[in-house]
């Protein structure tokens, strides 16, 4: 994909976990926890990690695919406990976060978060992080569909009434590529997540960014200015 020096964004819609939220460390314990818990087999984390992006329920399929009805459901159960009421392990936003998403607010772009995650578990870690001020929209599965299906969005765009080309997905996981190439709509990918260049290049990104800070020296010269 190409960019022209003219093409500018209104709207950008970030994923949570892996690219603004530093918390792979424990959906990986949590995951493996769960799975203890539900008599299925603990995978490593490398695998256990490679789901991070989608719902929960899809996440557990994937993974376990040999799983009964019964055991997907207990493992969710557990996870949910887990991740939100018994974790002790640490997680916060990364390094340059607040500064992107502030200095993005401040030139005018409306921001959005397209979550893998609950909404219950959203809305409990979103205000905890100290980022919450800064977005417009946010959609979970429980609202639309796992990714990679575009329906998250697409609703977004709905909401917020920005067309899909003044819009832009930022994401660390093929899932947030696939669903904005699904949508139409052009997307950045972050290299410190769970998915490498190789598997995102797939998906065809705009560009790579390996922190924070380059993403926004890249993106605030393409907020749209004074165009609504």
């Amino acid at each position: 994909m190409s960019v022209s020096a003219e093409k500018c964004y209104r709207l950008i819609i970030f994923d949570w976990d892996g690219t603004l939220m530093d918390s792979e460390r424990r959906i990986v314990d949590a995951i493996q926890h769960a799975a203890r818990q539900a008599g299925l087999p603990v995978l490593d984390e490398k695998t256990s990690a490679s789901i991070i992006g989608l719902s929960l329920t899809r996440a557990i399929e994937q993974l376990y695919p040999e799983a009964s009805r019964e055991q997907v459901e207990a493992m969710a159960a557990a996870y949910s406990r887990h991740f939100l009421q018994e974790s002790d392990i640490p997680m916060c936003p990364f390094d340059g976060a607040e500064a992107l998403l502030r200095d993005l607010k401040a030139a005018g772009a409306r921001l959005a978060i397209a979550t893998g995650k609950s909404r219950r578990g959203l809305d409990q870690i979103l205000p905890k992080s100290g980022l919450a001020p800064y977005f417009d929209v946010t959609r979970t599965p429980v609202e639309a569909a796992s990714k990679p299906d575009p329906l998250m969005l697409e609703q977004i765009l709905e909401e917020t009434g920005v067309p899909v080309e003044q819009a832009l997905m930022v994401g660390d996981t093929t899932f947030d590529m696939e669903m904005a190439r699904n949508a139409g709509m052009d997307r950045v990918a972050v290299s410190f997540g769970v998915h490498d260049h190789a598997e995102l290049d797939a998906f065809g990104p705009l560009a790579h960014f390996h922190h924070l800070d380059e993403l926004r020296q890249w993106l605030l010269p393409r907020v749209c200015q004074g165009k609504g």
